[in-house]
């Protein structure tokens, strides 16, 4: 197959990831990277010394095309004027999820790039799993039956929530955007994907339950490092952090300081966001969450985002009229109502990657590159869009305490 030639726009971790992914083995070169961390952008151009480096992602708009496709990696609410612009300009995209945060904005860039005729691919890394493949294998075999229901965990994990909503990026909704899309795109969309149908109503309940002033304890302080009470406290960040001191993967100290060393953890600690208590921070978005759906043709599935689990795979259940399966994200345990007989399926997905889900998305984008042909990417842009508006959908009925009725997409 030929070299393809990508642009990186945004080098932090997850466009950093997919660079490595798709250039590891040649398939692909970086040829162009727009990122304004002069830290970042001179880190990776001296792994790809062939690259040419941009601080702003307008001056590589400016230039006569030099890459095939590009890479949108930037953060949240900064994807929209890049996707469209890209698209104009006849790139290929590879978009970070969620596409933007406000839903006009995700309709604005999927018409772009229908407009302009590019392949088009947003990262739900979850649909390009083995765990995956297995289950939709199963379902798709008609082993089950007709599929009834399903129940859905996302476990995002105490810790992780700690990190990435509370004291993280991702804590407000009015920086970002809210929980739902923020981080469970993934699993709506997932679940749309197995489903193999469109949902048409939406119900959910949830909110901020336990990370605010009033649960802060007493005796605690604004720093884990001043705290007196840190010993009893499950959010201790020097209980979360410094365990992955001396760690081959650079996250989550990363995120925290370029300086992962045990003195420029706490360094950071002291000085940074990620030392605040978890209960003095400006944070507003939700801890715990359910969503209940209901799928053109009567099936319906349940969908529950909590905070307070230990950071593990997603667990499915799958509920059809002739059998059942449950799932753990690596082992699946399907029952035939028939027979009796139960089947378990190890469907062995590697530990790094989103469960091998980041490699299986760049190499089905890469796929598609090369043979001109969308069909590797498991999701249109249409597909993508409707999980998007399925997020929104969730929002307004758990804000409203209404059923929320989703629109025909024209």
């Amino acid at each position: 197959m030929p070299q393809v030639d990508l642009a990186l726009v945004g080098a932090g971790d997850r466009g950093t990831r997919y660079t490595r992914y798709a250039t590891t083995d040649g398939r692909a070169r970086l040829a162009a990277v727009a990122e304004p961390d002069p830290r970042r952008r001179e880190a990776l151009l001296a792994d790809h010394p062939e690259a040419v480096g941009f601080g702003d992602w307008r001056e590589l708009a400016e230039q006569p095309r030099l890459a095939d496709a590009v890479v949108i990696a930037t953060l949240d609410a900064d994807h929209v004027e890049p996707a469209v612009r890209f698209a104009e300009l006849g790139y290929h995209i590879l978009l970070e999820k969620p596409m933007a945060i406000r839903l006009e904005d995700c309709r604005r860039i999927v018409a772009a790039a229908e407009r302009a005729g590019v392949l088009f691919a947003v990262c739900h890394v979850m649909r390009y799993t083995s765990y995956t493949r297995g289950v939709k294998a199963v379902l798709d075999s008609g082993r089950l039956g007709e599929i009834v229901n399903i129940e859905h965990l996302e476990p995002v994990g105490w810790w992780h929530h700690a990190h990435s909503y509370v004291r993280g990026n991702w804590r407000r909704t009015d920086q970002a955007t809210f929980m739902l899309l923020a981080k469970s795109c993934h699993d709506l969309d997932w679940l749309t994907y197995v489903m193999g149908r469109r949902v048409t109503r939406v119900s959910s309940f949830g909110g901020l339950k336990h990370f605010t002033a009033d649960n802060q304890p007493a005796g605690a302080a604004e720093r884990c490092l001043d705290c007196a009470v840190a010993d009893a406290c499950p959010y201790d960040a020097k209980r979360i952090y410094l365990p992955f001191v001396g760690g081959q993967d650079r996250w989550p100290l990363a995120v925290l300081s370029e300086d992962t060393t045990e003195a420029g953890v706490l360094r950071a600690l002291r000085e940074g966001p990620y030392g605040r208590c978890v209960y003095a921070c400006d944070n507003d978005v939700v801890d715990h969450q359910v969503v209940s759906l209901d799928f053109d043709g009567g099936a319906t599935a349940s969908f529950t985002m909590t905070a307070f689990s230990p950071k593990a795979l997603r667990q499915t259940r799958v509920f059809g009229t002739r059998g059942s399966l449950e799932g753990d994200g690596a082992r699946l345990t399907v029952t035939d109502f028939v027979t009796g007989a139960v089947e378990v399926i190890d469907t062995k997905p590697p530990e790094e990657g989103h469960s091998g889900g980041d490699q299986g998305l760049v190499t089905a984008f890469l796929d598609a590159l090369s043979r001109n042909d969308p069909s590797p990417i498991l999701s249109d842009p249409r597909e993508s869009l409707h999980s998007h508006e399925i997020a929104w959908a969730a929002e307004e009925a758990r804000l409203t305490g209404t059923v929320v009725t989703l629109k025909e997409q024209r």
